[in-house]
């Protein structure tokens, strides 16, 4: 059993993530285009692998002479083996003209090694749910409602929150709208059917398919504001949860978000995490996009990172973020999506100001202590000064 993790990292599920290279223990197919992959945890990098549920993983590979990172959450509770050792289980779906998912999914099988960063990500449970690898030490003195809102491989962190918090507390009823475009498409149809037969009176799962036609009408078709109304209103005890998860493209996310809203649930009560923004990158590979420097106004910024100190010139012209800059100088800078949605990139805003384009990863208390995400942020003072062990 290994300890818990410190309080600010209890709190938010951050901490510094490193990578270091696993090897592939076993690869699963999950539906035509997605797969399970497991990593095997050497006894020695099992501490820096431990995890709370609704974590994720970002994977770097070389591919067609591209270093490439992509994040991907863990779908499976935690767990330590008696020899010390431990795994991490991601699953991968691959995306249309998707480089990486399509690669992972044609090539990955026992064997090949990556490079695998260590659990990072806040999309966990605020309730007592962070004594890693222990899960029974769960608050069940009280009674607890989850729902959760998960479409296509949304349900990847979901199904490992569901499964730990199902195991650790009688007193738990999860419930949980799963949408995908058919039933060929469900991801991990089997597990959720084991939970349904081990659970059956606190997992309750509404399957709704947009391009198929379900017995009920109301699980079938494409989830919009008057259909996610009517499963709020009819299927879902919408009024007496305790936690909301929320897992899937944009659109579908920020509906549930502003229903929600408008039904007076607290925003502390709701826990989301986007798949992407959409928001092109322009970051090459690990090393930052180039620019072109100039004889007109820069800005100067500085960063620290595992103990050091660097600097670097941006030019104003360059209109470029902070992590583009310290790429171009260091790149171990840690970074995953570089799209304002993992939150990989975070570091505390020491000195000057900065304009951050999105936020969908940041929670309110680490913006108000400073916290900036660096692909998102652009100088606008002279001088910045931004620490990423913070």
């Amino acid at each position: 059993m290994t300890d818990q993790l410190t309080e600010d990292t209890e709190a938010t599920g951050r901490r510094r993530a490193s990578f270091h290279p696993l090897e592939v223990s076993e690869v699963r197919r999950l539906t035509n285009d997605a797969i399970e992959v497991t990593f095997a945890v050497p006894p020695g990098l099992a501490d820096e692998y431990d995890y709370i549920p609704g974590q994720y993983v970002a994977l770097r590979a070389h591919v067609l002479d591209q270093d490439i990172r992509r994040s991907y959450s863990i779908c499976a509770p935690p767990q330590r083996f008696e020899d010390g050792s431990s795994e991490i289980r991601v699953a991968i779906k691959k995306d249309l003209g998707g480089l990486f998912s399509t690669w992972a999914n044609e090539n990955l099988e026992p064997g090949v090694t990556l490079d695998v960063m260590s659990p990072a990500g806040a999309f966990i449970s605020k309730h007592k749910m962070t004594a890693l690898n222990d899960p029974s030490s769960i608050d069940t003195e009280e009674e607890h409602t989850f729902v959760a809102v998960a479409a296509g491989s949304g349900i990847t962190p979901v199904i490992a929150i569901a499964k730990t918090v199902l195991a650790a507390n009688e007193n738990v009823r999860f419930d949980l709208i799963y949408a995908n475009k058919a039933a060929m498409d469900v991801m991990f149809v089997e597990e959720l059917a084991d939970l349904k037969d081990k659970y059956p009176s606190r997992f309750a799962l509404h399957h709704v398919l947009s391009r198929e036609q379900r017995i009920s009408p109301l699980l079938s078709g494409r989830v919009d504001a008057e259909k996610l109304t009517t499963l709020l209103n009819t299927v879902i005890h919408a009024d007496d949860v305790d936690e909301w998860f929320l897992c899937g493209p944009f659109e579908l996310v920020q509906l549930v978000r502003d229903t929600l809203s408008a039904r007076g649930v607290e925003p502390e009560k709701v826990r989301f995490e986007l798949f992407t923004t959409g928001t092109p990158t322009n970051l090459e590979g690990n090393i930052g996009r180039p620019v072109i420097e100039d004889d007109g106004k820069s800005f100067d910024i500085e960063f620290r990172l595992d103990g050091l100190s660097g600097v670097v010139k941006s030019p104003a012209a360059a209109n470029e973020t902070i992590l583009n800059a310290a790429l171009r100088v260091r790149p171990d800078v840690p970074f995953a999506c570089a799209g304002g949605v993992c939150g990989t990139c975070r570091a505390k805003l020491v000195k000057g100001t900065v304009d951050m384009a999105e936020n969908y990863a940041l929670e309110p208390d680490e913006l108000e202590r400073g916290y900036v995400l660096t692909c998102q942020s652009r100088p606008t003072s002279d001088a910045v000064s931004v620490d990423f062990d913070a």
